[in-house]
C-alpha cells in the first residue's frame, strides 16, 4: 500500500530510499519562497494604498488587499500534494447575485471563506515562511556542508585543512571522514525532521484553509440532526395512524363479531351447533384481546389523549411486579419525548418481569431546568448490563430504546450491580411551554 501522506510515509520502510524526503524539501522551500513574495505584495499594496487614500484612489485597492489571501490559498492548495495525496478542494463561493466588479467585490468580502484566506495569507507572510526557510537550512544545508568536509579539505590551496561550518578546524583526513560521517547522519535525521515539519505544516494548512474536511459538513450535520427528528415525527405519526386504523376499524368488527357470535350461540339449539358457535366466539374473544394488546403496544390511546404520567400509571396497574408511580410533570410534552419515555418505561418494566426477581419497582421524575428525568428502579437481583442494557440472565435490551431516545438528544444510564438494586436513569432535553400544557 502506498502512503498517502508524509505522515505514513515516515514509518514506512525505505523512507528515505523514497521520494517522500524530497516532496518535504520541495514543500518546505516553495513555502519559504511562496511567503516571501506574499509579504512583499502584502507591504507593497498596503503601502501603496495607505499613499493613495489621501486622494481616495487608494481605498478601491486597501479592499483589494482583503483578496490578496485568494491567489495564496489556490497556491497552497496546489502545494499540498507535495506533503498529502489527499484532495483539498477549494471552498464552495458564493455567485454574485449580479454581474460587474463590484457585486463580485462585495460577494467575496461577505464570506467567512475569504477572511480564512487572508488569515492564511497573513500567518504564511510574517510567521511560517521564516520557519521553513530555518527548518531547511537547518536540516539539510548544515549537515551537507558537514559531509562535504573531505571535498573541501580536497580543494583547498594547502590541502591539509578545512573550515567546518567555519566552526573548527579539520586538519587530518581520518577526522575529515569522520566529519563527513556525522553529516550523513545528520541529514538522515534531518530527512525524518523535515518530513515530520511539511507534515505539520501541511495539517496546519488544512486547518486554516478549511480542507480538513468536508467544506458543507456542518451544513449536512444540522440537516441530517433535522432529518432525523422529522423521521421520528412521522415514526410517531404513523403509529398513532395505525393505532386509530385499528381501533375504529378492525377493532370494531371484531367486537361486532363477537357480539354476533354471542347472539347466535344463545340462540342455537344444544348439540354439535352450539358447540361450534361457542368456540367460535371464544376463539373471537380471545382475537380481539390481542388485538387490543397490539393496539395498546403500538401506541396506547391514554398516552395520546392524557398524556405520559397517565399513561405510565396505566403500565404501572398492568405490571405484575407491583409498582409505585411519582411523577411530577407541568403538563402536556412534545408528542416524540413522551412516547419515548413511555416505551422505555414499558421496556424497563417489562425487563422487571421478566428477569429482576424484584418484588417491587418504582418509577419517579418530573421535568425540570429543560429536560425531562425518569429514574426506574426495582429491588431484584440486578446483573444488567450496563453497555446494552440487557439482563445477564438474557431478555431484550433497551440498545434500541437507547438509540431512540439518542436522537432526541437524550441518553440512557443504567446501574445494576450484582445483588441490586437496578437503576436506569432517562434524560430527554425538553423545553416546556405552554402550548404543550
Amino acid at each position: 500500500m502506498h502512503p498517502r501522506n508524509v505522515w505514513q510515509a515516515m514509518s514506512a520502510p525505505g523512507f528515505l530510499r523514497s521520494a517522500w524526503p524530497w516532496r518535504a524539501v520541495a514543500y518546505l522551500l516553495t513555502g519559504a519562497v511562496a511567503g516571501a513574495v506574499t509579504l512583499v505584495g502584502l507591504v507593497v499594496a498596503v503601502t501603496v494604498g495607505a499613499v493613495l487614500s489621501v486622494v481616495v484612489v487608494g481605498l478601491p485597492l486597501l479592499l483589494l488587499t482583503a483578496l490578496a489571501g485568494l491567489p495564496v490559498a489556490r497556491l497552497e492548495r496546489l502545494r499540498l500534494r507535495l506533503a498529502d495525496r489527499a484532495p483539498a478542494p477549494d471552498l464552495p463561493r458564493r455567485q454574485p447575485t449580479a454581474y460587474g466588479p463590484w457585486p463580485w467585490l462585495t460577494t467575496r468580502l461577505r464570506e467567512p471563506a475569504t477572511w480564512r484566506d487572508l488569515g492564511h495569507a497573513l500567518l504564511l507572510a510574517f510567521v511560517l515562511w521564516p520557519l521553513d526557510a530555518l527548518l531547511v537550512t537547518a536540516a539539510l544545508a548544515f549537515p551537507l556542508a558537514t559531509a562535504a568536509t573531505p571535498l573541501v579539505m580536497a580543494t583547498a590551496g594547502d590541502g591539509e585543512e578545512a573550515k567546518v561550518l567555519k566552526l573548527w578546524t579539520v586538519t587530518t583526513w581520518p577526522t575529515a571522514f569522520g566529519v563527513a560521517v556525522l553529516g550523513l547522519l545528520l541529514l538522515a535525521a534531518g530527512a525524518y525532521a523535515l518530513a515530520l515539519a511539511a507534515g505539520a505544516r501541511a495539517a496546519l494548512a488544512r486547518v486554516l484553509l478549511g480542507t480538513g474536511r468536508e467544506p458543507d459538513l456542518d451544513a449536512r450535520v444540522v440537516e441530517l440532526t433535522r432529518s432525523r427528528v422529522r423521521l421520528v415525527d412521522a415514526f410517531e405519526a404513523e403509529r398513532r395512524r395505525i393505532e386509530r386504523d385499528l381501533h375504529d376499524g378492525a377493532q370494531q368488527r371484531l367486537v361486532s363479531l363477537t357480539m354476533t357470535l354471542g347472539l347466535a350461540r344463545l340462540d342455537a339449539p344444544p348439540g354439535p351447533l352450539a358447540d361450534q358457535l361457542a368456540k367460535a366466539h371464544g376463539e373471537a374473544g380471545r382475537a380481539l384481546e390481542e388485538l387490543r394488546e397490539l393496539i395498546h403496544g403500538i401506541h396506547p390511546k391514554v398516552l395520546a389523549d392524557h398524556g405520559l404520567a397517565a399513561a405510565v400509571e396505566d403500565a404501572a396497574d398492568r405490571s405484575a411486579v407491583p409498582v409505585d408511580v411519582r411523577l411530577e410533570l407541568p403538563g402536556r410534552l412534545p408528542q416524540a419525548v413522551e412516547a419515548a419515555a413511555y416505551f422505555v418505561v414499558c421496556e424497563a418494566l417489562a425487563n422487571v418481569v421478566r428477569h429482576s426477581g424484584a418484588d417491587r419497582a418504582e418509577v419517579t421524575g418530573g421535568h425540570r431546568d429543560g429536560r425531562l428525568r425518569l429514574e426506574i428502579r426495582d429491588d431484584g437481583r440486578g446483573g444488567a448490563e450496563a453497555g446494552t442494557g440487557t439482563r445477564a440472565r438474557g431478555g431484550s435490551g433497551l440498545t434500541g430504546l437507547a438509540d431512540r431516545v439518542s436522537v432526541l438528544d437524550g441518553r440512557i444510564s443504567l446501574s445494576s450491580p450484582p445483588g441490586g438494586p437496578t437503576l436506569l436513569r432517562v434524560e430527554i432535553p425538553c423545553e416546556w411551554t405552554e402550548r404543550f400544557a
